[in-house]
């Protein structure tokens, strides 16, 4: 076959180690133990597709069987060895798809062949494609030979899904987990690729390519390729273009109407969103982008534009930026769980262009949230709107709560008294009287998540704002809102605020023990202590309340 005629992901093919991208640790890894002699029965590669898995266990072959040697292995002009194994031909490297050879008497040919030496190469090498998809026979029937194989066979396993291996196979392998190319390094691989099969096409174009394929470098190959096919002769291939060939939409429309949905223009929000379905976008694919968009508005401020994977170019994460600024976190939340519902509506809807259109109008009803009370109003309308019904579905159940659990207006079952009477009432005037009444209503668990994971902003008459670390248990909101119900009698709102807050109350004791701790290491008696016991350490120190002298 003409080189030219080929796919630019078989033209390209690494043919060499230093030919792969994004997988160095691993081409040094392998070298190096093939320059010790100290070469594994067999190696496991694993990874996504498309990320150089087959195309290294055809490399290792080269580099075990080359006739120069590891050390001048073969780069351009190759040995007899390495053109043969290129072209899948060599006489003692078998090539094997295990999703069409799955039986255990594939194996048992491959283990009685195995029997014999190689022909004319150094070792004789098995290489199976897709190994998860043997039965469970054929890797009971490979395991003996897998652990005490021939000094001249070698195994060589590639699969996208290492958990359906029985670890008693991995277990005799050198694994190998091939890393997703990183955005950069696939620009700038596909970049020089599209220069020497002169093409034109825009960085912002690459861009986009890189961002579809995931980290894979053969979905970037075959996506450039039907880029480059579809210019037309002297023209130069754009974002705007490259998003029509590949059924993508600008992400700056959707970020126009995020703000219009916050504005609450319902036409132009309609018109917007028209035009971008009218663009052969699936309502599915709109959704994921919007749950994306999502993200980048909910943390911006930690992400930097190459994080994002080129999902954004300047001008969108800049926008992203101060628009962040002005929208409270409560309502990035409420339309995350508004689009994830709608991710299971509209597989039972059969126009799911509607669908989308009134998850749209939905979030206009919801962008004015900015306050505790407006948050409280958003039940409300949920109610109106016949969200919560005694034959709701799972899913909708479970989003519902959600919301409530943002607003803290969570119900309070029918046969649940609503009123506690009033010597019964407990009076939580501040954070140390909300732990201590914890403490006497043996309420264990809240008592810590309060005092180890919780920083303290604000506390005020039935409303606590704080500020939480990443240890703080998923339903602390919902608990701590049940209980102070139940102890006062009042509805209880509690804020997640950006701000740090103060420090908690075991960080406080841990501050207050140093101390105590740095104030006697100064004292005369520590010292003299150290002068006679020099690898003494002051661990605790307990303070002396009552005044009474103990020496």
């Amino acid at each position: 076959m003409n080189n030219n005629s080929k796919v630019l992901a078989l033209k390209y093919r690494p043919q060499t180690f230093d030919d792969l991208i994004g997988q160095e640790v691993v081409a040094e890894t392998i070298t190096n133990s093939i320059k010790a002699d100290k070469i594994p029965n067999a190696y496991l590669f694993t990874g996504i597709r498309g990320i150089g898995k087959t195309t290294t266990a055809r490399i290792v072959a080269k580099a075990l069987n080359c006739s120069n040697g590891i050390d001048n292995l073969c780069k351009e002009n190759f040995c007899e060895s390495c053109k043969s194994i290129s072209e899948s031909s060599h006489i003692d490297v078998l090539e094997m798809d295990a999703a069409s050879k799955t039986g255990v008497d594939d194996v048992r040919d491959l283990i009685e062949f195995s029997r014999y030496g190689p022909t004319s190469a150094k070792y004789k090498i098995f290489i199976i494609d897709e190994v998860h998809m043997l039965s469970k026979q054929a890797f009971n029937a490979l395991l003996k030979t897998l652990e005490e194989p021939p000094e001249y066979l070698k195994f060589i396993f590639a699969t996208t899904e290492i958990k359906k291996i029985p670890i008693t196979v991995v277990s005799r392998c050198q694994r190998f987990d091939l890393s997703r190319i990183k955005s950069s390094e696939l620009l700038e691989f596909i970049k020089k690729i599209k220069d020497q099969e002169n093409g034109k096409i825009t960085d912002d174009a690459l861009k986009l390519i890189v961002k579809i394929s995931e980290g894979s470098v053969r979905d970037s190959l075959s996506l450039l390729d039907r880029a480059l096919l579809s210019l037309d002769e002297g023209k130069e291939l754009d974002l705007n273009s490259a998003q029509k060939i590949f059924g993508y939409f600008d992400k700056s429309q959707l970020i126009d109407l995020f703000e219009l949905i916050l504005k609450g223009e319902e036409t132009k929000v309609i018109s917007i969103y028209r035009k971008i379905y009218d663009q052969g976008v699936e309502p599915k694919v709109f959704i994921n982008d919007f749950l994306e968009l999502l993200y980048y508005f909910k943390n911006i401020n930690s992400l930097t534009l190459e994080s994002t994977n080129f999902s954004l170019n300047d001008e969108e994460f800049s926008k992203i930026k101060n628009l962040s600024n002005q929208i409270d976190s409560e309502v990035l939340i409420l339309f995350w769980q508004f689009a994830i519902s709608s991710l299971e509506e509209i597989d039972i809807v059969s126009n799911q262009h509607l669908s989308i259109e009134m998850l749209l109008i939905r979030l206009m009803h919801l962008s004015s949230v900015k306050s505790e009370n407006k948050i409280e109003n958003v039940e409300t309308h949920l109610k109106s709107e016949n969200f919560v019904k005694n034959t709701e579905t799972e899913l909708t159940s479970k989003t519902i709560n959600q919301i409530k659990n943002v607003a803290q207006e969570e119900k309070i079952k029918p046969e649940v008294k609503t009123e506690i009477k009033a010597e019964n009432k407990i009076n939580i005037n501040a954070f140390e009287d909300l732990i201590e009444i914890c403490s006497k209503k043996k309420e264990i668990k809240l008592k810590y998540e309060l005092e180890k994971n919780v920083n303290l902003v604000k506390f005020e008459k039935n409303r606590i704002e704080i500020s939480f670390n990443e240890s703080l248990d998923k339903d602390f909101v919902k608990d701590l809102s049940s209980k102070l119900f139940e102890w006062t009698g009042e509805r209880w709102i509690i804020t997640f605020s950006k701000l740090k807050g103060q420090m908690s109350v075991k960080d406080k004791q841990k501050t207050v023990k140093k101390q105590l701790i740095d104030e006697m290491k100064n004292l005369e008696i520590f010292k003299s202590v150290i002068d006679k016991f020099p690898d003494a350490e002051l661990i605790d120190v307990n303070s002396n309340k009552d005044g009474v002298d103990n020496d």
